[in-house]
């Protein structure tokens, strides 16, 4: 395995010269998962406010109201996760792949393609992994965490291997990450640096971050990739 430092490097080597469509790609994908996952947020503010202001005086008929009211831009927002942001996020880290593997710069027009082809298969792939994910977490939290890692390469292999089926892609990546969870990890971690230099620019320099992270993601998987090949992996 490499070590963290030549993933960065190998991201760095990819997005020269090509970080306006990186970010602009970013833009897209974070604008699209705002306005989707904005009227829930804001709607649970608004219930929290109400709340508090009104206190123990509030009518139950109006609480019933604004509970199911909440209810409702909640199944929204579940709905656009399922269609919309699943399929849209495997096609946002592919597009990074494509980048590294192929010096492909066309990363905002592979994201959606991406997030098209194979619409259905990548869909039910992503709601699979989220529900096995959400059902660990109810173990407590760290299982969840533990199987998130686990499961991390789960849109890469739907992207490469369509011949496979959602739960068979979901296995393949738990034995690629076999004792490389931490490793992921290790790497997440390593940009947390970055991440708190971002704070002064007010949250605009995650759209220079973002890319740099999912393309050095891209090399972690490149890497774990050719070591399962080599134990004998299927892919």
């Amino acid at each position: 395995m490499k070590r963290n430092t030549d993933y960065k490097n190998d991201a760095l080597a990819a997005l020269k010269g090509n970080w306006g469509k990186a970010v602009l790609a970013t833009v897209i994908y974070m604008a699209i998962a705002y306005i989707a996952l904005g009227p829930y947020m804001f709607q649970t503010f608004k219930f929290q406010a109400a709340m508090t202001s009104a206190g123990s005086s509030m009518d139950a008929e109006v609480l019933l109201s604004q509970v199911s009211t909440l209810y409702g831009y909640m199944g929204l927002t579940y709905l656009l996760l399922i269609f919309l942001i699943a399929p849209l996020m495997v096609g946002f880290t592919n597009a990074h792949r494509l980048l590294l593997v192929q010096g492909d710069r066309e990363i905002p027009t592979n994201m959606y393609k991406i997030a098209t082809t194979g619409y259905w298969h990548k869909v039910w792939g992503m709601f699979l992994m989220g529900v096995f994910v959400f059902l660990w977490s109810l173990l407590f939290v760290i299982p969840g965490i533990i199987k998130a890692f686990s499961y991390a390469m789960t849109p890469y292999i739907l992207e490469e291997h369509p011949e496979l089926t959602a739960n068979e892609a979901i296995d393949h990546s738990r034995a690629m990450m076999k004792g490389h969870k931490f490793d992921l990890f290790w790497l997440y971690l390593s940009f947390i640096g970055w991440g708190i230099l971002c704070i002064p620019t007010l949250g605009i320099g995650t759209f220079w971050l973002i890319p740099y992270m999912q393309t050095a993601q891209a090399s972690f998987y490149e890497d774990v990739k050719a070591d399962y090949e080599v134990n004998g992996g299927l892919i």
